[in-house]
């Protein structure tokens, strides 16, 4: 797999023009222009730069998790450092928007350095795009102009801080934008969860809970086809409850029922479940409903 160290030579192998500035490169069409095209496909690579770029799609189908979506609208990606990138010549894109393209390296010594890792739209999936409403695109479109104006200007010792302090904003918006997108898609989050708790019914109905463990939440967003970032976000939007804390929840109403069949041992249901150390079974156990194994056994067994 190729991996570009640099801005220069990961634009030249997209064909774009070279950048005016190092580390950091602007390409716009809002107007009467056109983006330039980057080259029609490519095997997976990687680089040392972050990307956010407003398309729209003219040709081809894209989906966002498991269902598609009208993307006329523009959608705005987020690529972040070493995230794996591969394309072909079966979605067109429209050439206008913009495209901010930047090495990690031009961040260093701001207070923007830290704060974008906050983002977790930067470890989202390309299916996971934002998707902006006319308004919102205005509102970055201004922000992207001001950017332009001073990449293209004679730079001097402001230059950076301006263009850094821009950025900065255009992720604020940006960020505000994802949560409004979280909002409106309620259906999609309910689903995502009923998603989410099938899975692990057929996990454990399988067999694999024995054989392999208790799964990651790697694995389970995996399956559900979208990123382990994104599907903690969606879920914790929508119930307040981070993906781990509903894996939690579905392996103690499991151990509820397991613990009431009185030949079973307290480290034999922990066993079943997946856990490793039936001590962490415990006090997990303890800590999401106030009694330990044994007490839950004692207060609700079957007489």
């Amino acid at each position: 797999m190729k991996h570009f160290n640099t801005l220069s030579a990961y634009l030249e192998y997209l064909e774009l023009p070279r950048p005016e500035h190092p580390m950091f490169s602007v390409f716009t069409a809002m107007g009467d222009g056109f983006l330039p095209c980057p080259k029609e496909s490519s095997p997976p690579i990687t680089n040392d730069c972050y990307t956010i770029s407003f398309k729209k799609i003219i040709k081809g189908d894209l989906t966002y998790g498991r269902t598609q979506y009208d993307f006329t609208n523009g959608a705005l990606f987020f690529i972040a450092p070493r995230q794996v990138l591969q394309w072909d010549s079966s979605v067109v894109f429209e050439q206008k928007g913009f495209s901010i393209n930047f090495h990690e390296d031009f961040l260093k010594g701001t207070e923007l350095a830290q704060q974008v890792k906050k983002y977790g739209f930067f470890s989202y999936s390309a299916n996971e795009a934002l998707h902006l409403s006319p308004k919102e695109e205005k509102q970055l479109e201004s922000i992207v102009q001001n950017i332009e104006i001073e990449y293209h200007n004679n730079q001097d010792e402001f230059s950076k801080d301006i263009i850094i302090s821009q950025l900065s904003t255009l992720l604020k918006y940006a960020n505000r934008f994802y949560e409004r997108q979280f909002l409106n898609r309620k259906e999609l989050s309910n689903d995502l969860l009923e998603q989410f708790n099938q899975h692990l019914k057929k996990y454990f109905e399988s067999g694999q809970l024995q054989e392999k463990g208790i799964p990651s939440i790697e694995e389970i967003a995996n399956k559900l086809t979208v990123s382990q970032r994104y599907l903690s976000d969606t879920l914790k939007q929508e119930t307040g409850k981070t993906t781990t804390e509903h894996l939690q929840l579905y392996l103690i109403d499991e151990a509820k029922n397991i613990l009431l069949k009185p030949n079973k041992s307290i480290s034999e249901v922990a066993y079943e479940l997946g856990f490793e150390y039936p001590q962490y079974f415990s006090r997990l156990f303890k800590k999401r409903e106030g009694l330990s194994p044994s007490e839950y056994r004692e207060k609700y067994k079957m007489n």
